[in-house]
């Protein structure tokens, strides 16, 4: 099985050669770094590597640079690999036997382990309404080990075996070609976040598993692209649409009240401390409570 390695690059100048250098030699395999039209070029930190580059007229998000990459290959599996994560090819070959041996999986993704080896929680549930509710109010603080309280799994053991999986962190997600395309490839309507949720969902509705496989490890320094309260307002305006595609109208509804609420009450409480965050919570508020025609 050939491989197509996707990363999408903005403004990851730091990051970037660490991401691709391990797989650009790789037989059957090909690298192919978009740019999102950053301000500070990347590219330069690459240019003797044997990979193929597509500059993006515009940052239109991540699901849009996902897709131009993808459209630039023709390999039988596409790995989208964030630029601030690392994967062995080695790790990559284990991602790649688990489609080569289950034809019914469409998407297959690794254990993720942070900077400082940390495991990160990349196996999630599907958001509903209890979960937004129960995060609003911090029950999820109160109560980490209720299922309904929180999508992310947070028991450790459930990251040391395979299976089947609701979905799976976009930081490294390996996705059998044939179905992305069948699929319609990621909703460009997502900017940032939630595209890896509805993605997996939609490979789920359209017949095939979505697995996580511990075989496999990627590191991901988290979040070195931008500061999280600057992203808050996306965030909250990707979950508000993620409703939408997928919820009856009454609990898309209920959805954007219960994300007002989270907004408010963090903002709330990170204020006295976190200035710059109760700012994110704020912009979060109004990105729901106002949210733009095009979304």
């Amino acid at each position: 099985m050939t491989v197509d390695v996707v990363v999408v690059s903005y403004n990851s100048g730091d990051t970037l050669r660490g991401c691709v250098e391990p797989l650009c030699d790789v037989p059957g395999v090909d690298v192919i770094v978009v740019d999102n039209d950053s301000p500070q070029d990347p590219l330069p930190t690459i240019a003797d590597l044997p990979v193929r580059t597509i500059r993006a007229p515009r940052n239109g998000g991540f699901s849009y640079g996902c897709n131009l990459g993808a459209a630039g290959g023709a390999s039988d599996a596409i790995l989208f690999l964030n630029p601030d994560a690392v994967l062995s090819p080695g790790d990559l070959a284990q991602l790649v036997a688990v489609l080569e041996r289950e034809p019914s999986t469409g998407i297959v993704a690794p254990r993720i382990l942070g900077g400082e080896g940390e495991l990160a929680l990349s196996r999630r549930r599907e958001p509903r309404l209890a979960s937004t509710f129960a995060q609003a109010l911090f029950l999820h603080r109160l109560l980490p080990t209720a299922a309904w309280t929180d999508e992310m799994i947070r028991d450790p053991q459930g990251y040391d075996v395979p299976g089947d999986a609701e979905w799976l962190s976009g930081a490294c997600l390996l996705i059998r070609r044939d179905a992305f395309e069948a699929i319609g490839g990621f909703d460009e309507g997502f900017f940032l976040y939630c595209e890896d949720t509805d993605i997996c969902v939609r490979m789920r509705a359209h017949g095939l598993a979505v697995r996580y496989e511990p075989a496999a490890t990627a590191r991901h320094q988290e979040g070195s692209s931008a500061p999280r309260a600057e992203l808050a307002a996306i965030h909250a305006r990707s979950r508000a649409r993620y409703a939408r595609l997928h919820y009856t109208r009454p609990a898309a509804f209920a959805e954007s009240c219960l994300l007002a609420l989270s907004a408010v009450t963090h903002a709330v409480v990170t204020a006295p401390r976190r200035r710059a965050a109760a700012k994110g919570h704020y912009a979060a508020l109004r990105a729901v409570a106002l949210p733009s025609r095009k979304n």
